[in-house]
């Protein structure tokens, strides 16, 4: 597998939407499809029990609880002859449990990029700071600091793509990156309709999943190459 071409397009990619973003208002024409102005209420209401539970608190500890079951086979139970074949495999799927929500939640805490329930035109304070666009000068809200870019609750989700790694035929190779990027978009989806993010950030943050996964890949095949 030509890893440095997954992770060229990837990064390309990036760089494409964020200019793509930053340049045009297509963020603000989706999220007014989930706002009702008149009602001045998102298309979902975070309140709501249920959705809550399926799409942000419970979709998490399944996350976590299926990332620690993973790490547990992979520290103890790797050469017995059921997960031996999955070594780097599952190596790959820990460290991009691992590492790709550390880094999306890196990133949330320097951009400093306000959420749509944070603008204006949505009953907030903030004007429309996308990301490369500077607060205003001597705006006190600069110093209030948001955390919205890119989507952090997603990114777990998004890491499942790296299931990938697991499988051999190109049936089941497409079945687990489809797994991943269906819990990604669900939990991405959820948040875009609350007004807690919006498109471009859940872009963002599957992109960076898929480039930390394959910069994973290429360093564990690259550095353990007799790891079976």
């Amino acid at each position: 597998m030509n890893y440095n071409r997954h992770i060229l397009l990837a990064v390309l990619l990036l760089i494409v939407t964020i200019v793509l973003f930053q340049f045009t208002n297509l963020d603000l024409i989706v999220e007014n499809l989930f706002y009702n102005f008149q009602t001045h209420k998102w298309l979902v209401d975070e309140n709501n029990k249920l959705l809550h539970i399926l799409f942000y608190s419970g979709i998490k500890k399944v996350l976590i609880i299926f990332g620690l079951s993973l790490l547990f086979i992979l520290l103890f139970l790797r050469n017995k002859p059921m997960f031996k074949p999955y070594k780097k495999g599952l190596l790959i799927v820990v460290l991009s449990f691992i590492f790709i929500p550390l880094v999306v939640g890196g990133l949330k805490k320097v951009t400093n990029t306000p959420c749509p329930n944070n603008l204006k035109i949505y009953g907030g304070e903030y004007p429309d700071i996308k990301i490369l666009t500077p607060y205003p000068k001597n705006s006190p809200l600069k110093c209030k600091h948001v955390r919205c870019w890119p989507a952090g609750h997603a990114s777990g989700g998004f890491a499942l793509m790296a299931l990938f790694f697991l499988f051999k035929s190109r049936k089941n190779k497409l079945l687990a990156l489809s797994l991943g990027l269906f819990v990604g978009w669900s939990m991405g989806l959820y948040k875009m309709f609350i007004g807690d993010h919006f498109l471009s950030h859940t872009i963002v943050t599957m992109l960076l999943a898929y480039l930390i996964m394959f910069i994973i890949a290429k360093l564990v095949y690259k550095n353990h190459p007799t790891l079976n």
